[in-house]
């Protein structure tokens, strides 16, 4: 097999993405299916889901909430009709939260961003787990969190809590399902170019008292590689994973940043 074989994943994978109807979930669920894998997504927004359906033949999708258990329990019954079972999870539901003092953030706030960052990532790995078992094409779980789960970040407290228990539960994962032949691994994305980054460099800018631009340069300046990055570095990372050159890949928490040096 040629070494460039090696490094996409098998076609017909049968892959799950959480959250994968816009932005980082869309541009991985389109790269595995133009990789040749069977893709099924689930999203809140019922618009942006018929966008990526209308727009991508071939990938399937349910309408839910990832921090739900009735909907994810929606999700699978629909999986099993669409996919006939499952190969790859890719866990990306996530939110930014609330920014602010901790002494600001409320309560809801709080909340919600754990539900959606962490408890989803739960509720779709029980669900997930029995199916990818089954799997004979070297299964493989990934949770999508963000450089916050390596390093502190100020103002940013519930997402970062979340995106460090997200290293916490695939680490975990990966010891408990090894021995079953399912691999672990997440991926902690940089700042990614786009709408949804330039509102959170808004929203720091506005809780630092310092215009945007400044913000921008800022945070730039701890990056080594001086960029940010792309959704599409993020799918390139998934398909790795979903390789046959990563077989012997797991537990690992891989940053996909430009070397973020702090926050």
């Amino acid at each position: 097999m040629p070494t460039s074989d090696l490094l996409l994943p098998t076609p017909g994978l049968r892959v799950l993405v959480t959250a994968g109807a816009a932005g980082i979930g869309a541009v991985v669920a389109r790269a595995f299916h133009e990789a040749g894998s069977l893709v099924h997504v689930c999203d809140i927004d019922r618009s942006a889901l018929q966008r990526l359906l209308t727009g991508t033949p071939g990938i399937t999708g349910s309408m839910a909430d990832a921090s739900a258990p009735a909907d994810v329990d929606g999700v699978f019954d629909d999986v099993r009709g669409t996919l006939g079972g499952l190969d790859v999870l890719i866990n990306n539901a996530g939110i930014a939260g609330p920014t602010g003092p901790i002494e600001e953030i409320d309560t809801a706030g709080w909340e919600r961003t754990i539900a959606v960052n962490l408890n989803s990532q739960y509720y779709f790995a029980r669900r997930a787990v029995p199916l990818l078992a089954q799997s004979r094409a070297q299964p493989a779980l990934i949770g999508i969190g963000s450089v916050a789960g390596r390093l502190g970040q100020a103002f940013r407290t519930p997402g970062a809590a979340g995106h460090w228990a997200t290293v916490g539960l695939t680490k975990s994962l990966a010891v408990e399902l090894g021995p079953r032949g399912i691999r672990v691994n997440a991926i902690l994305h940089g700042p990614v170019e786009g709408d949804r980054t330039q509102g959170l460099i808004a929203a720091r800018a506005a809780a630092a008292g310092v215009d945007v631009e400044t913000m921008r340069a800022q945070i730039l300046t701890r990056i080594s590689l001086r960029r940010m990055v792309s959704a599409d570095d993020v799918a390139a990372m998934a398909l790795f994973l979903c390789s046959p050159a990563a077989r012997n890949i797991s537990g690992q928490a891989i940053s996909v940043d430009g070397n973020v040096e702090c926050l």
